[in-house]
């Protein structure tokens, strides 16, 4: 495997870890003192950089906090975005 290989499968399992660090974020919304838990703390510390200037940007819709799902549609685009310039860089 060469280490363009290598370096686009880590930017994959980065993007992969903040996919599921939203998703558990969400789970953990539902959960009452779900921050009051270490777990629950970290994952807070790792999505707010995220969430929290898309709060500024989309207002609640009818009491929901859509932030996460434009959040994972975001990344998803960055994702692609980041492949596809490291796919023309390296090969």
């Amino acid at each position: 495997m060469t280490s363009g290989v290598v370096l686009i499968n880590v930017v994959h399992y980065v993007f992969l870890f903040l996919y599921l660090a939203l998703l558990v974020r969400v789970f953990l919304s539902w959960v009452p003192g779900a921050l009051d838990s270490s777990a629950g703390y970290a994952i807070y510390r790792i999505t707010n950089p995220i969430l929290n200037p898309l709060r500024r940007l989309i207002p609640l819709v009818g009491g929901l906090d859509l932030t996460p799902f434009v959040a994972f549609l975001l990344l998803g685009a960055v994702q692609r975005i980041v492949r596809e310039v490291l796919i023309g860089l390296l090969f």
